[in-house]
C-alpha cells in the first residue's frame, strides 16, 4: 500500500506490517484513503480528529444549504377581480420568502368549457408576479384542475 506521512509527504509502496509499525512510531492511526486505487492508499492521521472535522465539515453545509416549500395558491376561473389581488399578493409573500407556488385553476361542473378563461387567468398571474418570479412549469391540465409552478428569480 502507499502511505503518507503526517505531514503530506510521501513514504512511498510499503507492505501493511511496516505501515502499521511506522504509524505506532509516530503514535498515530493508519487511516484508509482511497480503497479502490492500485495500490491502496492510507495516510498516517488521528483518526478520531479527522472524524471530527469531517462532521464540521457536513454540518457547516448543511447549514448553507437552502430549503423551500411548495406552497399551493387554488383559484376558480370565475374568481373575482379583489379576490384574485389578494391571491397575488399571498403568491409574492410565498415567493419573497424563497418558496415555489403551485398556482391550480379547478373547474367545477359545466366550468371544464371555460379552460381558455382559466389559462388566462394564469397568464394574468404570471404577468403580475414576473419581477419576482418565473414559470418553471407551463399551465397544463390535469384531469380538472390547470396547474402552473412559479419559482423565485
Amino acid at each position: 500500500m502507499r502511505v503518507i506521512d503526517p505531514e503530506g509527504n510521501q513514504i512511498g509502496i510499503v507492505p501493511t506490517h511496516r505501515a502499521l509499525a511506522t504509524a505506532a512510531d509516530f503514535d498515530l492511526d493508519l487511516v484508509e484513503i482511497s480503497p479502490n486505487a492500485t495500490p491502496p492508499v492510507c495516510k498516517i492521521m488521528d483518526y478520531g480528529r479527522h472524524k471530527y472535522k469531517e462532521t464540521k465539515k457536513k454540518q457547516e453545509a448543511k447549514k448553507k444549504q437552502s430549503t423551500f416549500q411548495v406552497k399551493e395558491i387554488k383559484v376558480r376561473p370565475k374568481t373575482g377581480e379583489h379576490d384574485l389581488d389578494v391571491k397575488i399578493g399571498h403568491i409574492k409573500k410565498f415567493i419573497g420568502r424563497k418558496d415555489k407556488v403551485k398556482v391550480t385553476v379547478v373547474f367545477r361542473g359545466r366550468e371544464i368549457t371555460l379552460s381558455q378563461l382559466g389559462r388566462n387567468l394564469l397568464r394574468k398571474i404570471a404577468e403580475e408576479t414576473e419581477e419576482i418570479a418565473f414559470v418553471e412549469q407551463e399551465p397544463k391540465f390535469e384531469g380538472r384542475t390547470m396547474m402552473m409552478v412559479l419559482a423565485p428569480k
